[in-house]
């Protein structure tokens, strides 16, 4: 399997996609929360829904637990994709994932335009987000400090069997966003739209806000009804949204 096969969940409707739109989960997550998005989208879109090692398919991978390692290597397998424009969503970690991925395109060795649009869900900007420790506490206190953010649906974590899959893979990814710092974080050339559920309890609108100092393509923002996993219950209207917004990318040159 190729690098790109090994990393992204490929959702395709076309042969020959207009542009690609590169999926990154929250922590603990995985591709699949991404796979109805590509029929609720343009049939020319192509989705890549990331596939963190240490879950699903990559269950036998060790847990990446560095920031820059994971956007490196994720970056690097993304090199086969670049012939078609270009557009990331990140949601809750996910987000500053795609943060660093798209400024790791616009700043590398070989040129180009970097990704057309970045879109930042659930989370404030990196100089902005309060400093927290979770992936240090005990097992109950990491679950909880996780899922009083909101869930998915269930409680996976109180079926013991579940629980023993899904604490390492939750824990590594806290270690990765509670250790990732950026003292001087990079200017994007990318226009950036920011999603939040309105009663969501990790972002705040200071830290929306602050995502405008660190794009020079401007700004957008918009909020849905639901706590940090508004994008589950809100999909029809989220992608929605989003099929709009790369519909205005349709002249957009390849990276």
């Amino acid at each position: 399997m190729t690098e790109s096969g090994v990393w992204f969940r490929r959702y395709a409707r076309t042969a020959a996609p207009r542009l690609r739109l590169v999926c990154f989960p929250h922590a603990g997550g995985n591709a699949r929360l991404f796979h109805g998005w590509a029929a609720r989208l343009p049939a020319d879109v192509e989705v890549l829904a990331v596939r963190y090692p240490g879950r699903v398919e990559r269950m036998d991978e060790p847990c990446v637990e560095s920031m820059d390692e994971l956007t490196d290597r994720i970056s690097r397998a993304l090199e086969p994709e670049l012939d078609r424009p270009l557009a990331l969503f990140g949601h809750s970690m996910g987000a500053a994932v795609a943060y660093e991925v798209a400024a790791r395109l616009e700043d590398r060795p070989a040129g180009g335009a970097g990704p057309a649009l970045l879109m930042l869900s659930g989370r404030s900007a990196p100089h902005r987000t309060a400093p927290t420790a979770l992936h240090r506490a005990a097992d109950d206190v990491l679950v909880a400090g996780a899922t009083r953010l909101g869930t998915l649906g269930g409680d996976a974590y109180a079926v013991p069997e579940l629980r023993e899959l899904l604490l390492p893979v939750l824990r590594a990814d806290y270690r990765l966003i509670e250790t990732y710092r950026r003292e001087r974080p990079a200017v994007l050339r990318a226009p950036f739209v920011v999603y939040a559920g309105d009663r969501d309890p990790a972002v705040s609108g200071p830290g929306i806000d602050a995502w405008a100092e660190l794009t020079e393509g401007g700004l957008s923002v918009r909020s849905f009804p639901g706590d940090h996993f508004y994008l589950a219950p809100r999909e029809a209207e989220l992608t929605a949204d989003i099929a709009q917004r790369l519909a205005r990318l349709a002249t957009a040159r390849p990276v």
